[in-house]
């Protein structure tokens, strides 16, 4: 499985993020993916990046063993912290998918060995397990929101993305308002899905929204025309379904 970063400030910017753990993190469960990037922009000039990226959906003690999917998404909190701890121990620097941005477009120097961790679609654990893990390690994150799903019974509610947001941890990104693949979509409903979820976060939760992450993977030019006409400064996708 392959990643795709993208940044809107300077140029279209294409990264190949390739899931191999990086040396030195032997105590990183091989079920969750460590991404190898390269990050390169279309300008010739450009530099290329190499930044690991591990990617969460679920932190959790499953109790229901019928929901297969779940347990395929899922990392259990011991794990999670050991993973944590690991990176911490090996000297890592945590950045957010925004910091990444501005070293693309040269804003930021890229520290000697960075690593991002990244959350989609804005389940409850997100403040009850994987907030308090990320305040004992002093840790950033980022997570990618599904705007119409807060409050539902599986996700986050509105104290607690507050809680999250307060951290001053954990970049809020959007993820469209209801998680639909966006790739041959009619325009108004990519539109539609694209800008209300940042604008639903930013007018809620008083944040600036910089960052975006193509539910499913799914995406094509009209999708990413329309991600870097709202606003977004990078977005980030699964490559093989553009």
């Amino acid at each position: 499985m392959k990643y795709l970063i993208t940044s809107f400030l300077i140029a279209l910017v294409v990264g190949l993020l390739v899931f191999r753990p990086p040396k030195n993190t032997n105590k990183i469960k091989q079920n969750i993916p460590v991404a190898k990037t390269s990050v390169t922009n279309i300008n010739p000039t450009s530099k290329s990046y190499k930044v690991p990226i591990l990617l969460y959906h679920y932190v959790e003690n499953i109790t229901d063993k019928k929901d297969t999917i779940r347990q395929s998404l899922n990392t259990t909190p011991y794990i999670f912290e050991d993973e944590i701890k690991t990176l911490v121990n090996n000297n890592y620097t945590f950045m957010t998918a925004s910091e990444l941005s501005d070293v693309i477009d040269g804003k930021k120097e890229l520290p000697a060995k960075p690593v991002l961790l990244t959350f989609d679609d804005g389940h409850w654990d997100l403040d009850t397990v994987v907030l308090p893990i990320l305040k004992k390690y002093h840790v950033k994150a980022t997570a990618y929101i599904i705007t119409g799903f807060i409050g539902s019974s599986d996700f986050l509610n509105k104290y607690q993305l507050n809680d999250i947001i307060n951290s001053g941890l954990i970049e809020i990104g959007a993820h469209t308002v209801h998680h639909i693949a966006l790739r041959s979509k009619l325009y108004p409903t990519v539109y539609y899905e694209v800008n209300q979820s940042k604008a639903y976060l930013e007018n809620n939760y008083h944040i600036k929204v910089r960052s975006f992450a193509y539910p499913y993977g799914s995406y094509d030019n009209q999708a990413m025309q329309i991600v870097k006409d709202a606003g977004f400064s990078n977005s980030v996708s699964m490559t093989g379904t553009p």
